[in-house]
């Protein structure tokens, strides 16, 4: 099969097309023919080798943890979908390839299309997580950094439907994309503190920091102390006490499932930019530069 590998460490440039095995389910796995593949900020830290004490990788590999696709062969004990099933999910093997394993998978709605559904598996996991971990309820108020990518944009909205109030930060360019998907914008960098307190004079709830670029001292700030933040980008976070949160591997299929279907009906906006499986290198660079609206994905002929 067609498959983007790396086999070193490095830029995105060490990434490049090979042709590789066919790979066989396990009990309990499906092999989906990928039609999607979502592209994360973690691919690029993966790659770079910037999370090997923690993420440990074996050459050659295949990056990508989600995908939309078509179930095309199944494990033993798998009785939940069928093949020729179109689904969505996480991947057990890599995504960036015509095919992946797949251990947990949800329908894919006929109305959703594969590139809206590759964009949901886990940036939807990641801010359902964290705004649980923080409590997120009715009535408050949730500052969100750098809040324009794909979890930002799913975050947002998640966090109103608890019937929050979101502050979001971003670049000049994206403060009228925040403002569409129903936050109060503001950017971020020197005076954040001082406009953040303008617009919520009552002070905020809790911090979802999702850009990792410094902001948590501002955040200990405006919440007077560590209780209530967490983020997924800032490793410096244990230093000053704030929880930093990974992936979880508690993935809820059935939840997958609900969200898929809200952004087939259009309660769940999703924005997504699409780059051929063999630009895989050129998606990762624009990742690793940041201010990315919404979500890169490869879509696979």
């Amino acid at each position: 099969m067609r498959a983007i590998v790396f086999n070193q460490f490095g830029g995105p440039d060490v990434l490049h097309e090979a042709d590789t095995e066919v790979p066989q389910p396990g009990p309990g796995q499906v092999r989906v023919r990928v039609k999607a593949a979502g592209l994360n900020a973690l691919d690029g830290k993966i790659r770079s080798g910037s999370m090997a004490t923690v993420r440990p990788t074996t050459f050659p590999a295949i990056p990508g943890g989600e995908f939309a696709g078509v179930v095309e062969a199944l494990g033993e004990g798998v009785s939940e979908v069928q093949v020729g099933d179109e689904v969505l999910g996480w991947s057990d093997t890599g995504s960036y390839a015509e095919y992946a394993l797949a251990t947990s998978v949800a329908p894919k709605p006929a109305d959703l299309d594969w590139q809206s559904a590759a964009a949901l598996p886990v940036a939807g996991e990641t801010a359902e997580r964290v705004l649980t971990l923080l409590g997120v309820a009715a009535g408050e108020t949730v500052l969100m950094h750098g809040a324009s990518g794909a979890v930002g944009t799913l975050a947002i909205q998640l966090a109103a439907a608890r019937g929050a109030r979101v502050i979001a930060t971003a670049g000049l360019a994206n403060q009228d994309y925040l403002t569409s998907l129903g936050a109060t914008a503001t950017v971020y960098g020197t005076g954040l503190v001082e406009r953040v307190r303008a617009l919520a004079p009552d002070g905020v709830d809790a911090v979802f920091d999702l850009a990792g670029k410094g902001a948590l001292k501002d955040s200990i700030t405006l919440r007077g102390g560590t209780e209530r933040i967490v983020t997924i980008a800032d490793f410096g976070a244990r230093q000053l006490g704030v929880t930093f949160s990974q992936g979880s591997p508690q993935r809820s299929a059935v939840r997958l499932a609900g969200l898929a279907q809200d952004a087939a009906s259009g309660k769940l906006v999703t924005t997504v930019t699409a780059y051929p499986l063999g630009q895989a290198a050129t998606a990762q660079q624009l990742s690793d530069a940041g201010h990315v609206r919404g979500k890169l994905v490869l879509t696979v002929s």
